[in-house]
C-alpha cells in the first residue's frame, strides 16, 4: 500500500515542489520515497512495502527500456498468474513485486489489462515515447485517485492535500459540494469540496495527452439473478468463493491480521483467514456501544488473540481535526473515528489487516433493504399509497404516521443511500448562501436508470454500491488506515465474489421468512448461512446478530454540557456565520439537548464540515 503524486511539468523547481507534495502523504508510505522528474512530467511515490520488501520494489518503477514509468497504490492479487503469461510472451522481470505486472501488462494489453486484474488499485503510467498519461482506479473504488487541471498543469494523486503545495493550485471552496453533503453526509459528486478537483470514479480509467483528458468506464456491476439453484447451493458457492478470496487477499511478505466486531462480516473474515491477531475498539461499557466482549469471546472460540481498546470521549473529540485532515473532504460518519483507532491499534504490530467492508452492499445487508415488500401495505397500488401519503403529510407530527409517508413514495423518490440527513427544503433553510447544487434525486437518477427494470432491493443495493460505499465506507477505510501506515484489505470486494453475488436471487439476499431453527434472517440471508457453516457452533449467534457497525454515542455526548458547548461555539463561529443561518443551527442543537428529537446525526453533519473547514480554510 502506498501513495503517489504527479503533475505535468510547467515549473522550474519541479523537484523541490514534488518533494514538498510527497511530504504531505508520507503516512501512506513511510518505508521509501522515490521521484522521477523530466521536462514533461514529475512523478513521486511513497512506499509501504508489503510484497517484495527489498529496495527493488521501490517506485517509480521503470520498464526494461525505460520508456514506461509507473506509480501505483494497491495490491494485485492475481499478479503471479498474469506474470506467468507475460513471461511466456518474452517479458523479463527484475522484481518480485505485483507492480511490475502493470507495466508489462499495459504494454502487452493496453487498456484491456484492467479486465485481467484482480485487486485494489490506483495507478499512473507515463509513456515517455507518446508523452501520454494512463491512469486507472479499481472496480469498487477501494483506492482513491484525484485529479485537477490548474492552469497549464494537470495534477493527480492519492490525496488532495498534496495538491495544495503546488504553485499553480488555486484553493477555492466548492459550495455546491457543501449543499450536496448536507443531504448525503459525504461528498457524492465527481467534483470535490475543492473547486476544480475531481475524483476518478471507480471502474474508470483515463488517458491524458496534449492537454486533453479522456475518461472511460471499463467494468460494470450487473445483477442477473439465477432462480434455479436452491439455497443450499448458493450457500456452498458463497463459502467456496469467499474462501478463495480470503486466501488471495492474504498474499503478502509481512504478517496479516484482521479487524473484528460483533457483526457477521468481520467475524466471517476472521474465522477463515487463519490469522494470529484480531483488533477491536469500543466505547464505555454498554454493549450497544462496545463490541469488545463479543470480539474477545469469538477470538477465543477460533484460537486467536484479540487486541482491543476502549476509546474515551476525550480521545474521540480531541482527534476530530486530525480525522478531517486525513479525509481531505468532510465526512460526517461518526464511525470514522473508531476506525482510526482500530487501525492505530493494529499498526503497532503489523502492516496489513483484513476487514469486512462491502458485504452489506453486495449481499444485501443493510436493515433498510428489508423495508420494500415487508408489509401488507406494500401490496396496495402506488397511486393509492401516494394519495394517503399526501393527506398524512399534512397532519400534525405523530408517531407512526411517517410509515404512510414513506410507503407513499417510490424507492427512487425516497432513497438516496444509507444516510439522508437534510432534505432539499431543510438545507436551503439552513444555508445562508445560494448554490447551484442539484436535488439529491438528480444525483441518484443516473444510477437508478441503469437498474430501472430491477426490484427495489436491487435498486437500493446498486445505488449504495456506487455512491454510499465509495463515498463513505471505502473513503474512511482508505484514509483512516493510511493515516496509520496500515494496509486494509477487503475480501468481500473481490471481482469473483461480486460475479457470484450478482446471480443470487433477491429472496436469498433479503428474506422475510423464519428459518427452521426459529431464527428470522432478513438481510444477507444466504451469506449469513455460509458464515454460520464456516464458523464454530459456539459462535453461531454472530451470524444472526443485528448489525451495529462501530456504534458511537454522539447522541448522548451532545446532551452533556462540555460537548454541547464545543459544538455551540462552532455553530456561532465565523465559518458558521459565513455559510449558515446560525440561529437554525443553535435551535437544532438545543432541541436535541431538550429531547425534542434525536438530531445528533444532523448536528454532526454540520459540525464535521466546520471542523474540516477550519483545518483547510481556517487556521490550517
Amino acid at each position: 500500500m502506498c501513495g503517489f503524486i504527479g503533475f505535468t511539468n510547467t515549473i522550474s523547481n519541479a523537484d523541490s515542489v514534488l518533494g514538498t507534495m510527497l511530504d504531505k502523504i508520507k503516512h501512506r508510505g513511510p518505508d521509501a520515497e522515490g521521484k522521477y522528474v523530466d521536462d514533461n512530467i514529475a512523478l513521486g511515490h511513497r512506499r509501504l512495502s508489503i510484497i517484495d520488501v527489498s529496495d527493488a520494489g521501490n517506485q517509480p518503477l521503470y520498464s526494461e527500456d525505460g520508456k514506461l514509468i509507473l506509480v501505483f497504490n494497491g495490491e494485485i492479487y492475481n499478479y503471479k498468474t498474469i506474470k506467468a503469461e507475460l513471461i511466456k510472451k518474452g517479458y523479463k522481470f527484475k522484481t518480485q513485486t505485483d507492480s511490475e505486472v502493470l507495466i508489462y501488462g499495459y504494454r502487452e494489453y493496453g487498456e484491456k489489462l484492467l479486465e485481467k486484474l484482480r485487486g485494489m488499485f490506483a495507478f499512473i503510467i507515463w509513456d515517455k515515447e507518446n508523452k501520454s498519461i494512463f491512469g486507472a482506479r479499481d472496480f469498487f473504488g477501494i483506492k482513491p485517485l484525484y485529479y485537477a487541471q490548474m492552469g497549464k498543469t494537470f495534477m493527480f494523486g492519492s490525496e488532495i492535500k498534496s495538491f495544495l503545495c503546488h504553485p499553480d493550485f488555486k484553493k477555492e471552496l466548492n459550495t455546491d459540494a457543501l449543499e450536496n453533503y448536507l443531504s448525503f453526509q459525504y461528498s457524492p459528486c465527481a467534483e470535490t469540496f475543492f473547486k476544480g478537483v475531481y475524483k476518478l470514479p471507480p471502474a474508470h480509467c483515463f488517458t491524458y495527452k496534449n492537454g486533453k483528458l479522456e475518461i472511460k468506464r471499463y467494468w460494470e456491476v450487473k445483477f442477473t439473478p439465477d432462480e434455479k439453484p436452491e439455497l443450499d447451493e448458493w450457500v456452498n458457492r458463497i463459502s467456496d468463493t469467499f474462501h478463495d478470496s480470503v486466501k488471495a487477499h492474504k498474499i503478502a511478505d509481512v504478517e496479516v491480521g484482521s479487524f473484528l466486531s460483533s457483526g457477521v462480516d468481520s467475524s466471517y473474515v476472521a474465522a477463515i483467514a487463519d490469522v494470529d491477531k484480531t483488533f477491536t475498539v469500543g466505547f464505555g461499557s454498554e454493549e450497544r456501544y462496545n463490541e469488545i466482549g463479543w470480539a474477545k469471546e469469538f477470538s477465543e472460540a477460533i484460537n486467536i488473540k484479540n487486541y482491543n481498546k476502549v476509546i474515551s470521549p476525550e480521545e474521540y473529540w480531541n482527534i476530530l481535526p486530525l480525522i478531517q485532515y486525513h479525509m481531505d473532504e468532510p465526512l460526517a460518519d461518526p464511525s470514522a473515528v473508531a476506525l482510526y483507532f482500530v487501525c492505530n491499534l493494529a499498526s503497532r504490530s503489523l502492516k496489513v489487516a483484513l476487514s469486512g467492508e462491502g458485504a452489506d452492499e453486495i449481499f444485501g445487508g443493510y436493515n433498510v433493504y428489508s423495508d420494500p415488500g415487508s408489509t401488507f401495505y406494500d401490496k396496495l397500488p402506488i397511486g393509492l399509497r401516494h394519495g394517503i401519503a399526501s393527506i398524512v403529510s399534512k397532519l400534525p407530527a405523530k408517531r407512526g404516521l411517517n410509515f404512510f409517508v414513506r410507503k407513499g413514495r417510490t424507492v427512487e423518490e425516497r432513497f438516496i443511500g444509507n444516510a439522508y440527513m437534510f432534505s432539499p427544503k431543510e438545507r436551503k433553510e439552513l444555508l445562508k448562501i445560494k448554490t447551484n447544487a442539484p436535488d439529491p434525486t438528480v444525483i441518484t437518477k443516473p444510477f437508478y436508470n441503469k437498474v430501472k427494470d430491477k426490484d427495489d432491493v436491487t435498486k437500493m443495493q446498486y445505488l449504495d454500491l456506487h455512491m454510499w460505499m465509495t463515498g463513505d465506507i471505502l473513503l474512511k477505510a482508505d484514509k483512516m488506515s493510511m493515516a496509520n501506515s496500515l494496509e486494509v484489505r477487503v475480501p468481500f470486494l473481490d471481482k469473483e465474489v461480486m460475479a457470484l453475488a450478482e446471480q443470487i436471487p433477491t429472496k436469498y439476499r433479503v428474506s422475510h421468512k423464519s428459518t427452521s431453527d426459529g431464527m428470522k434472517y432478513t438481510t444477507k440471508y444466504a451469506m449469513r448461512m455460509a458464515a454460520k457453516k464456516d464458523t464454530p457452533p459456539s459462535t453461531a449467534k454472530t451470524a444472526v446478530k443485528k448489525k451495529l457497525g462501530f456504534p458511537v454515542p454522539i447522541r448522548v455526548w451532545l446532551k452533556e454540557d462540555g460537548y454541547y458547548n464545543i459544538v455551540k461555539t462552532a455553530f456561532t463561529g465565523k465559518a458558521a456565520e459565513k455559510y449558515f443561518n446560525t440561529d437554525k443551527l443553535v435551535e437544532l442543537l438545543d432541541n436535541h439537548r431538550l429531547g425534542k428529537g434525536d438530531y445528533s446525526r444532523k448536528i454532526w453533519t454540520v459540525y464535521m464540515f466546520l471542523v474540516w473547514y477550519d483545518v483547510y480554510f481556517g487556521k490550517v
